[in-house]
């Protein structure tokens, strides 16, 4: 049987990669498919991250685990003060799946799904962008949502996540106008619903072109290869990845 090598331009062979979020979910799916790319990997989480750390190992890959809090300033700057950073692959967010006029705390988590949704990754991807500016330049993905284009795929969508989302796609505009001169490319993903912990007990599969939501590594692929050089003439792009939810600008 013939192997055929992993292309150059996808090979990530040598070079360093974060990605947050990578305790389940998206981020954890994330982190392997770099593995497989040849990254080594630096994966970051509030949660335990022993089952994505083992998972990465097992499967002959580097992998360094830093735990703590994004919301934490001092430790987004922890995260680039070590070696150099080639790629950030920002996975990290929540979902509230209360609904919203019917929670007595709204303003609270109004704030704390803005916070941790669109305050942290300008904050991440704007120290990313510094390091890797001084280190010959890099890669950055962002997780956007159809529901920040769409006002969200059904009714239970909640307004905090889909206005957040919305205020994602727009940050990525913006870093790329200001990475981009640098040699930091700047880029999102837009994902339809998929099978993750943050949207268990929706049930949106029967109500979508599928007929199913997607699976976290549909996203993981379209993800790394923002991260590779193949993507090296995407700056602002914001990738549709939901299975044809939506179709449009």
């Amino acid at each position: 049987m013939t192997t055929i090598p992993l292309p150059a331009a996808l090979s990530m062979q040598g070079k360093r990669a974060l990605v947050t979020g990578a305790a389940s979910g998206i981020g954890k799916a994330t982190a392997l498919v770099l593995a497989q790319l040849g990254a080594d990997l630096l994966i970051s989480d509030r949660a335990p991250l022993n089952e994505t750390r083992d998972e990465i190992r097992a499967s002959g890959g580097a992998c360094t685990v830093v735990q703590g809090d994004l919301t934490n300033d001092a430790f987004i700057a922890s995260l680039f003060a070590g070696g150099r950073i080639h790629a950030v692959a920002h996975c990290a967010g929540i979902l509230e799946g209360r609904p919203w006029n019917e929670d007595k705390a709204w303003h609270e988590r109004f704030h704390r799904v803005m916070d941790i949704n669109v305050r942290v990754p300008l904050q991440l991807a704007a120290a990313a962008t510094d390091h890797m500016a001084a280190h010959g330049g890099g890669n950055i993905a962002l997780v956007g949502s159809v529901a920040g284009k769409t006002g969200g795929t059904s009714l239970t969508t909640p307004p905090d996540y889909a206005a957040s989302k919305g205020a994602v796609h727009a940050l990525v505009k913006w870093l790329s106008r200001n990475a981009v001169g640098r040699g930091v490319l700047v880029n999102a993903v837009a994902p339809g619903p998929v099978e993750t912990p943050m949207t268990r007990g929706f049930n949106l599969g029967p109500t979508l072109p599928m007929g199913r939501i997607g699976r976290p590594e549909e996203l993981a692929w379209p993800i790394a290869f923002l991260c590779t050089s193949a993507a090296s003439y995407l700056s602002g792009a914001i990738l549709d990845v939901n299975g044809g939810a939506f179709v449009g600008p």
